[in-house]
Order: C-alpha cells, then sequence, then structure tokens
C-alpha cells in the first residue's frame, strides 16, 4: 500500500518511514522541513516539499500520489513555545490539519492515523491513565492537539472519515542504527539533554524537585521507544486499511514509568562518566507520575514494544548523539 507520511521527515515521522519501508509499504512525504530534515529519508522515499497551510498544495499531493492512507505527523510541539505564541500554534496544528481533514474528504477518503499526545489529559491523578480519563488540556499544544482531535471525530461523524488517533507519553531513544535520531532546534526531552550534557554541549542537568511522593523523590514519566512508536503507526494504518476497524483511539507507552534519577542514573552508565547534575525548585504543573494504560493497544492492535529496558533505550539516543553532536549537520 501507499501511504502519505505528512510531517514524514521530523523526529518520528521519519522513524516511522523507515518502519513503513520494511514492513513493505510504499511511502510518499509531505513536509515543509521547517523542523524535518531530507537526510533523515532515504534517498529513494519521493520528498513533497508542501505546508499544510497551503490547501492547495495539500489537495494536489494527494491527486497526484493517490495515497491508501495518510499518516499525519506535522504539528509544533513545544509546549513552552506555544504558551508564548499560541496563534502559531492555532494556526498551524489546527488550521493545518483541517486543510488536510478537508483535502481527504474531497479528493481521497482514505484512513488517517493521527499523531496525538497524553498532553490532552492534564494534570490527573490516574495511574496509569486510561484513553477514557478527562481531558484537560493545560498548554495550547495539548488544546490544539485536542481540538484536532475533535475535528477527526467530526469527520468521521459526517464523512465516515476511517482514523485511528495515537496518543504519545515521552518519546525517546533513536534507530538502532545510530543513523537517524532527535534533530530539532527544542531541545526540551530529558534523555536528549542528559546526552548533551554528557557531550559538553550543556553545562549541567536541572533537577525539578526531589520531594515529590515518588520512591526517590522525581517525577515519574512512561518513557516509550521512538522505534517502538513507529511500529505502533504502522500496525495501526494496517488495521485500518485491512478493514479491521473504523476508528479507535489509543495510547502509546510501555506502560511503566522511570524517575528522573532513574534516567539520569543510566545515562551515567552508558556514558561512563556522571552528569553535572543540579537541584531546582519544583515546576509548576509538573505531575508526580505520568504512566499510559497501554492495554488497549496491546491487546486490539497486537502492539509489543522491544525496547523496555531504559539501558537500551538511552543507548540509542546517546549512540545517535556522539555520531551526530550537531544533529545531521556535520
Amino acid at each position: 500500500m501507499k501511504i502519505l507520511v505528512v510531517g514524514g521527515a521530523g523526529y518520528i515521522g521519519s522513524h516511522t518511514v523507515r518502519q513503513l519501508r520494511r514492513a513493505g509499504h510504499e511511502v510518499v512525504v509531505f513536509d515543509n522541513l521547517s523542523s524535518g530534515h531530507a537526510e533523515a529519508l532515504p534517498a529513494d522515499v519521493p520528498l513533497v516539499r508542501g505546508d499544510l497551510l497551503d490547501a492547495d498544495a495539500v489537495r494536489a499531493a494527494l491527486n497526484a500520489h493517490q495515497p491508501d492512507a495518510v499518516i499525519h505527523f506535522a504539528a509544533l510541539i513545544e509546549v513552552g513555545e506555544s504558551m508564548r505564541a499560541p496563534a502559531r500554534y492555532y494556526r498551524n496544528n489546527v488550521v493545518g490539519s483541517l486543510n488536510l481533514l478537508q483535502g481527504i474528504v474531497e479528493t481521497r477518503k482514505i484512513p488517517l492515523v493521527f499523531s496525538s499526545t497524553a498532553a490532552v489529559y492534564g494534570t490527573t491523578d490516574l495511574v496509569p491513565i486510561p484513553e477514557t480519563a478527562a481531558m484537560q488540556p493545560e498548554s495550547v499544544y495539548g488544546e490544539t492537539k485536542l481540538m484536532t482531535e475533535n475535528m477527526i471525530h467530526a469527520f468521521h461523524t459526517a464523512h465516515g472519515l476511517p482514523y485511528t488517533i495515537l496518543r504519545y507519553f515521552n518519546v525517546c531513544g533513536a534507530a538502532p542504527e545510530g543513523d537517524i535520531g532527535e534533530a530539532h532546534a527544542g531541545k526540551s526531552h530529558l534523555i536528549e539533554m542528559a546526552a548533551l550534557t554528557a557531550l559538553g554541549q550543556r553545562e549541567k542537568m536541572l533537577i525539578f524537585g526531589d520531594d515529590y511522593p515518588t520512591p526517590d523523590g522525581t517525577c515519574i514519566r512512561d518513557y516509550v521507544h521512538v522505534q517502538d512508536l513507529a511500529d505502533a503507526h504502522v500496525l495501526a494504518v494496517e488495521a485500518l486499511l485491512g478493514g479491521k476497524r473504523q476508528d479507535g483511539t489509543f495510547n502509546v507507552g510501555l506502560g511503566r514509568g522511570f524517575s528522573v534519577k532513574e534516567v539520569l542514573d543510566t545515562v551515567d552508565a552508558v556514558v561512563g562518566t556522571p552528569l553535572n547534575r543540579e537541584l531546582a525548585p519544583r515546576r509548576a504543573g509538573d505531575p508526580p507520575r505520568l504512566v499510559a494504560d497501554a492495554t488497549r493497544i496491546r491487546e486490539e492492535l497486537g502492539f509489543k514494544p522491544q525496547f523496555t529496558d531504559l539501558k537500551d533505550i538511552v543507548q540509542t539516543a546517546w549512540n545517535w548523539h556522539r555520531g551526530h553532536p550537531h544533529d545531521f549537520k556535520q
């Protein structure tokens, strides 16, 4: 089958392109390269340089390539930036997604897999978090993802659009081959920042609070390896294409969490030298635990993550950053 991967040159998108190809699918990428990299794609994968805010370009790509399904990754993702520049996030994430949905129902009414986020839940006392938890996003970023989910539901009801929504928890790691990985301007993910600290690009790692009600006092998060997440997209699109389902929403995570200290200790072990750490005050809005209830995706789509050991996850990230200390710029 031919899959149009929107935002396919980005971190998660490029890993998904690779896994789709390994599963035997033909892939076309649509990306404006604002945060993605053409170098992250196989040389023989067609790259359409386009922006979702250009509705004509979206329709032209759908008509020209006649895909059997679409996977939608194209979004701005930085929570802090979304609070400072809300218009940019609503325009890119919501209007862009609306253009894609409209283009699909007008030209190629085909299945859609949407890249969403656990940020739609906001702070919750539920651990692990099921898909049925109340959705109360606390950032503009989370709100734009929830708005897009609601638009997808509406297009499904009105036009019969088949869809699957995947809500990610903390995505991390890199391809085991070490040739693609995290490479974007906003460096905010814990494992990524720890690797850059080990490389001397950052002075120290800040631990924001060590007095949480967790075993070691630091926050616990569910870390899912990017290749496992890519495999979840393959499972989701194949289920839609096979007619096994017409709609569904799934959390994607390991279903267990690791604390900040556990992650940093693991980076120390992988790198071989201890990171410079400093305790800082708690950040507002940081819940003690955020862990996915991943039962549904395991039972309904057969999701079986391969990277379940934190050391293995960190090792792939370290291999990527050590080999590409300046991302794709050498």
